[in-house]
């Protein structure tokens, strides 16, 4: 029972192996080698909007409540940059239409609405689902009993002491009870933390938030045009430097990860949102804090497939998804960082940072924020 549960845990913890770590010898090695079908498909794995698009600096009709204007335009998408992984490169030019987006990421008190309005539970408030699961693990791995699959999430527990960085389970731990109401667990709360992002949110979760809020997750092309603030392709959100002066400006892991969290940054985990200063579009914790969804599929060489356009417009990217690591695992990009992206393990506080992440997956650090389309600001 112990290894069935092992494997469990194994198959969840599997989200965070090819990107988390700096070392990246696994996915330099086997990013090229695409199956046939893939390779045979690349031209149409990343479909565009056809129809001719909105451009504008100035807002176009009022202003939906708590979102911002993101006027489009065209940008240099990915990094060629030497701290970028593979899966960023290369940089490539985008268009991106107008549209709303959420000032900061959905709050506990927002999906608290949602979830009294509709009854809606989520993912990690579910019971597995081994058919999805055990496609996720070895062949012929026998089903646990029902205990083993009740509702959980993927919980930080950091070690008291330095530990294997390439061991990813010394720090993540299955925590049965764990959700977006109790994200430590059971005995956790969020109580007066009805402005902190909410978290343990899987990919459909957030759908169906954003379906019910009229809006829809943003695509990775948008996500990252809207966190350079209008920045030329440096680095880091606000420049080359990751603190200038001293200052830092968002909330990531400072010390020895995953052990010694030194919190210069004031917080030990996630942050209320709108904590630290906006970017120049006016939105919050783009970087840091908690990871958020995109609504493109993670495909490791989606980059160079849209770098045989000479441009691409409004891309939506892959039509499936594909990780060597986990090629029968479907995936979703995640993009931001968190307060546990760290100079020693997961740099990924950047705009061009990407993720694979299992659509069923829900953890500590993952929440989002939502768009709205400008031609109608009507439910999508």
């Amino acid at each position: 029972m112990k290894k069935i549960f092992n494997l469990l845990v194994l198959a969840c913890l599997l989200i965070f192996a090819a990107s988390c770590s700096k070392k990246q010898d696994s996915t330099e090695k086997t990013e090229n080698k695409v199956t046939d079908k893939n390779k045979g498909s690349q031209k149409q794995e990343t479909p565009v909007k056809q129809a001719s698009i909105i451009i504008s600096e100035e807002p176009i009709g009022e202003a939906p409540k708590g979102m911002v204007w993101i006027g489009g335009g065209e940008f240099v998408m990915g990094s060629d940059h030497t701290s970028a992984s593979q899966a960023e490169k290369p940089a490539h030019r985008v268009k991106i239409a107008a549209f709303w987006m959420d000032e900061h990421e959905v709050t506990n008190a927002q999906f608290r609405k949602f979830v009294e309005a509709t009854g809606y539970k989520t993912v990690a408030e579910r019971p597995i689902d081994w058919e999805e699961m055990k496609k996720q693990l070895p062949p012929n791995t026998p089903k646990p009993e029902d205990e083993v699959l009740q509702p959980g999430s993927l919980v930080f527990t950091p070690p008291p002491n330095p530990v294997n960085l390439q061991d990813y389970s010394q720090w993540w731990s299955w925590v049965h009870g764990a959700d977006w109401k109790h994200p430590k667990g059971p005995g956790s709360s969020i109580e007066d933390k009805d402005n902190y992002p909410v978290v343990h949110i899987a990919y459909e979760d957030a759908a169906a938030y954003a379906k019910w809020a009229g809006k829809r997750l943003p695509t990775e092309a948008e996500w990252e045009f809207a966190s350079r603030g209008g920045g030329k392709n440096q680095p880091f959100a606000w420049g080359d430097e990751l603190t200038p002066q001293n200052k830092y400006l968002a909330n990531f892991f400072q010390g020895d990860f995953p052990y010694n969290n030194t919190v210069d940054d004031g917080f030990n985990a996630a942050a209320p949102v709108k904590t630290f200063p906006p970017n120049d579009y006016g939105l919050y914790d783009m970087i840091g804090n908690v990871w958020e969804w995109s609504s493109d599929f993670y495909h490791i060489n989606a980059h160079a497939m849209a770098a045989q356009n000479d441009i691409t417009i409004c891309p939506t990217g892959p039509t499936s998804s594909y990780d060597p690591n986990e090629p029968f695992a479907e995936k979703r990009v995640i993009k931001g960082g968190s307060f546990l992206c760290s100079e020693q393990y997961c740099s990924n506080y950047r705009p061009s940072a990407r993720m694979a992440t299992s659509t069923d997956s829900g953890q500590e650090h993952l929440g989002f924020r939502c768009v709205r389309d400008v031609e109608t600001n009507q439910k999508m």
